[in-house]
């Protein structure tokens, strides 16, 4: 029985958040609110040099390229590079709103303040004004990049310390001693920008990564690999370490240590200056660290050093500040079960877009959650009987697949994942006018 009378609130007008007001559009919903702390659309990607909700530095290019970053039917423009920036990747989803209509269902500069579930499944929504409203479903959209997770040695550094999130630009940098902590994409964009200007840049990293180029035999390097999805993964996983070999040859040759896991089994780490950089003597890798005191810096291989700042790329928490932390708190969780990624067992009515890690561009994978929740909502799909058993199930399936590590608690391999959402879209799923 579809029900295109409901009323949906979707909290937060980001990438994530765009897409879900376009398919609740698309599948006929009427009432859709959503709401947006900024003047405007773009969540994460509206750079300021101040530090707020993006993580976003004035040099950042997206990871995955433009080709397998674009939502369904709408892709970025011609003219736009393989990488697009910050700016060009912000224009992408304002044009995006403007052509499908979206602005007349966003609230802007309206903070959700608190979320509360009342009976026969509503929820409360409480605005930062005092304003209260009833909705018959929640969208959670609000991203997973703004709530800094710190190293626990945090405050043992008495020189300059910052997280990555709080890096704008290697202004200030001049002249320094600099350690950046990590091996990811913030990691490595950190260490670059800033050994341009500073006078030595050391870069620890605990558990080694695959640091993959973004380009291979002149094409964006996940393009390549885009050919390998169909084969068996026992296949897949000797071809991507073969490729990687041919690229990179040794990481021991760099000076890093050559990581035990296989290319799949962590979140990808693509950077095609890292190791220029490291063999040009513009950055040296540490490993991890022992301990601190004052501005000294102990290594676990016995090396020491001193450092005037040191950036923490340590990732981030998983943040619902809106939740009553009694009710639904993911911030320190090593699990989150949910169904798809998606649907919480115990309240079917509140769906997360966007909560997940993928081993691509989360746009594409948002867009297709957007699909399957706006077709819910609308009664022309249902949720399984056993949520619960395949909520459990789908963590177990990340901790057997995964590195042990916070930053996979919701990782996805992108094109599995991209499948078993399209699976579950029901034949007469809507779509947009042409």
């Amino acid at each position: 029985m579809q029900n295109n009378k409901s009323r949906v609130c979707i909290i937060g007008a980001g990438c994530s958040g765009i897409t879900a007001i376009k398919n609740l559009i698309q599948a006929g919903l009427k009432d859709i609110t959503c709401y947006e702390q900024n003047e405007q659309v773009g969540g994460n990607w509206i750079f300021t040099q101040k530090v707020s909700h993006s993580s976003v530095c004035e040099t950042t290019h997206i990871i995955s390229s433009k080709t397998m970053s674009a939502y369904e039917g709408y892709p970025m423009p011609d003219d736009y590079p393989d990488y697009p920036s910050h700016r060009q990747v912000l224009q992408y989803f304002q044009s995006y709103a403007n052509k499908f209509g979206l602005l007349p269902y966003i609230q802007f500069n309206t903070r959700v303040e608190q979320v509360n579930k009342l009976e026969e499944e509503q929820w409360e929504i409480i605005l930062q004004d005092g304003t209260r409203k009833v909705y018959d479903y929640v969208l959670v959209a609000n991203g997973h990049h703004s709530v800094p997770r710190h190293p626990e040695f945090k405050d043992q550094f008495t020189g300059k310390y910052l997280h990555s999130h709080e890096f704008k630009n290697n202004k200030g940098f001049e002249g320094q001693r600099v350690l950046v902590i990590g091996a990811g994409n913030s990691a490595c964009d950190c260490a670059v920008e800033i050994s341009r200007v500073a006078e030595k840049v050391d870069i620890s990293i605990r558990t080694p990564q695959h640091i993959i180029p973004k380009f291979f035999l002149g094409r964006p390097s996940d393009t390549f690999n885009n050919h390998m999805v169909w084969l068996p993964r026992f296949i897949q996983k000797p071809l991507l370490t073969l490729s990687l070999k041919i690229q990179v040859g040794d990481y021991a040759s760099y000076g890093l240590e050559r990581p035990k896991h296989n290319v799949i089994e962590a979140h990808p780490t693509l950077n095609s200056e890292l190791l220029y950089k490291i063999r040009h003597g513009k950055i040296h890798p540490r490993r991890g660290i022992r301990k601190i005191e004052g501005r000294q810096v102990y290594f676990v291989n016995g090396e020491e050093a001193e450092y005037d700042t040191m950036v923490a790329a340590t990732g981030y928490q998983i943040a619902t500040p809106f939740f009553n932390k009694s009710f639904l708190d993911y911030s320190e969780s090593d699990r989150v079960p949910l169904y798809l990624r998606m649907f919480h067992p115990e309240h079917p009515t509140m769906i997360f877009i966007g909560l997940c890690q993928p081993q691509g561009a989360i746009w594409p994978l948002s867009d297709a959650q957007s699909q399957l929740a706006a077709n819910y909502i609308a009664g022309r799909w249902t949720l399984p009987k056993n949520i619960k058993d395949l909520a459990e199930k789908d963590s177990d399936q990340i901790e057997k697949e995964f590195l042990n590590r916070k930053r996979h608690t919701v990782e996805v391999h992108y094109h599995q994942y991209l499948r078993s959402l399209k699976k579950q879209l029901p034949r007469n799923a809507p779509k947009w006018p042409a």
